[in-house]
């Protein structure tokens, strides 16, 4: 069984983000960039399935610029057999990497899509569920447990109420939530191997999607500075400021 993995270049999640001075777009210039988290678990569990004797082949694949190559190259230290640069100066809007991934995945024909949920820079939750969509195949998003039987997933989803498990038939597209799994760390031999894994270069164009972007960014700002916080005697005091300052009860 092959699967495909998306994996997207985003700034660390470690590093506080800033904006451009026209507050067009986050500023990422000499900025620590890393895998996007929900990716880093979609390649862990599809290389566990790979161990288990589940999985025959795991391909990654992102979107963008050369620099991406280094979270291919990561993907590749953590056991992906195989890489796909799919390469692009421009930043897409969901539903263009939807409609890239989707054009990628009807030349790769795997059984098993498996995504992030969400990037930790756009936050958006879409692209996963769109992939889906356009390729009419069954979706199982936020899979905090996944096993997989020769014509079926069984993905346990973390809801409100407690747990859900949904059951769909392969093919399928199925994100990732924190819970999944822990992601390995890299040890220098896998990096060194990882070098010598094939990593193909992908020109946009040649997919013939339409890229274009159909939505308008009106401006960014930055979340407005916390008060400072009030000390109070008791809770009698906490419930006053919370009834008649805050008004929240």
């Amino acid at each position: 069984m092959k699967i495909v993995v998306p994996v997207k270049r985003v700034i660390d999640a470690n590093v506080k983000v800033r904006l451009k001075s026209d507050g067009s777009a986050v500023d990422s210039d000499n900025m620590k960039m890393s895998m996007n988290p929900f990716d880093e678990i979609a390649v862990e569990e599809a290389i566990r399935l790979k161990e288990a004797g589940i999985a025959s082949e795991v391909v990654v694949l992102s979107i963008g610029s050369d620099a991406c190559q280094d979270v291919l190259r990561s993907a590749l230290a953590m056991g992906a057999d195989r890489a796909l640069l799919i390469q692009a100066n421009a930043v897409l809007e969901p539903l263009a990497v939807a409609k890239v991934l989707r054009a990628v995945v009807e030349r790769e024909q795997p059984r098993l899509v498996i995504c992030g949920k969400q990037s930790t820079d756009g936050d958006a939750n879409q692209v996963g569920q769109m992939l889906a969509g356009l390729l009419g195949w069954p979706q199982a998003t936020f899979a905090s447990k996944l096993e997989l039987g020769a014509e079926s997933a069984t993905v346990t989803r973390e809801i409100d109420g407690g747990l859900e498990i949904v059951s769909v038939t392969l093919p399928a597209v199925t994100t990732t939530d924190l819970r999944l799994n822990s992601p390995r760390y890299t040890t220098l031999p896998n990096i060194m191997k990882a070098k010598k894994k094939p990593l193909d270069v992908v020109a946009l164009d040649d997919l013939g999607v339409d890229v274009r972007p159909r939505l308008v960014t009106l401006g960014l700002s930055e979340p407005a500075p916390r008060s400072a916080g009030v000390m109070v005697a008791d809770v009698a005091e906490l419930l006053a400021k919370l009834k008649n300052e805050a008004k929240v009860i």
